[in-house]
């Protein structure tokens, strides 16, 4: 007796070697992007408006920069463009985005978080303030509003997929990254928790994208000082990152109908295989 979850017109398709590799758009999808307006963000939101998304940008405090971004993003794709302000390091600017979203279209249907920051103390002068405050930035908040955005989708029986944004000093271990490299490790373990809360008949991916060095965002002042040409210089890694790298496996995983759920995806172009070569 065949199951009662398969679906039969599907599996006589596979039976005659019939598969489906039609790209389905994300056509009316609603999908949030915290800390969108940086250059991952905008890279990623662009994607999306092509394939005929309605991204929100948040954005903590520049309000000038933030329309830029999203002018350019609609001018530069044709489609439009959310912005929505709000410092979800609180409870109150959480509630706030997620309130707001909802408000505008009425459905989230995905959320991606590439807020962080790196802890500028080293290791030997490193005191409690700076690491909790390295955890907030990249952990607690990122995670938090991941917890509420996924209870909202799931109070309305939707699918849906969440990203969020470490870093290959989260996925394997940096000299002089105590902070920074702590709170990306924890962003990563506490997003298979919330996999595993929200996932199975819950419907709600929750993945994370470990960027390398890419030429956006962050790492772009640690590029433009020459700190990693040596890596493409001894051929560790043949390139510096792009930006549309990320976006496209961002893509990828933000797709609700996606078979992936509690991993990580490190983009780096194989420079944590490598770098002690």
């Amino acid at each position: 007796m065949s199951s009662p979850h398969l679906d039969p017109e599907e599996a006589r398709r596979h039976d005659l070697l019939r598969f489906d590799y039609s790209r389905r758009p994300l056509a009316g999808r609603v999908i949030l992007l915290a800390g969108g307006t940086g250059g991952l963000g905008a890279a990623t939101a662009a994607l999306l408006i092509t394939e005929g998304a309605y991204p929100i940008l948040g954005y903590h405090s520049n309000r000038g920069r933030a329309e830029l971004v999203q002018q350019r993003l609609q001018d530069g794709y044709s489609g439009p463009v959310g912005l929505l302000q709000a410092d979800i390091r609180e409870a109150a600017g959480r509630k706030r985005f997620v309130e707001e979203a909802l408000r505008v279209r009425d459905r989230i249907d995905g959320l991606v978080v590439f807020t962080g920051d790196p802890a500028r103390t080293k290791t030997p002068d490193l005191e409690s303030p700076a690491f909790l405050e390295a955890l907030d930035q990249n952990a607690a908040a990122p995670l938090l509003l991941a917890r509420d955005v996924a209870a909202a989708m799931r109070e309305r029986s939707a699918r849906g997929a969440i990203v969020l944004l470490s870093s290959m000093q989260g996925a394997y271990p940096f000299e002089g990254s105590l902070a920074y490299g702590t709170a990306k490790a924890a962003l990563i373990h506490g997003a298979k928790v919330l996999a595993k809360d929200f996932g199975g008949r819950g419907g709600i991916n929750v993945n994370v994208v470990a960027p390398g060095v890419t030429t956006v965002g962050m790492a772009r002042a640690s590029v433009d000082t020459g700190k990693y040409d040596a890596m493409v210089d001894r051929g560790v890694i043949s390139r510096f990152g792009r930006p549309e790298d990320v976006a496209r496996v961002v893509r990828l995983l933000i797709d609700p109908d996606s078979y992936i759920t509690g991993q990580v995806i490190v983009v780096d172009g194989g420079l944590t295989l490598r770098r002690d070569c």
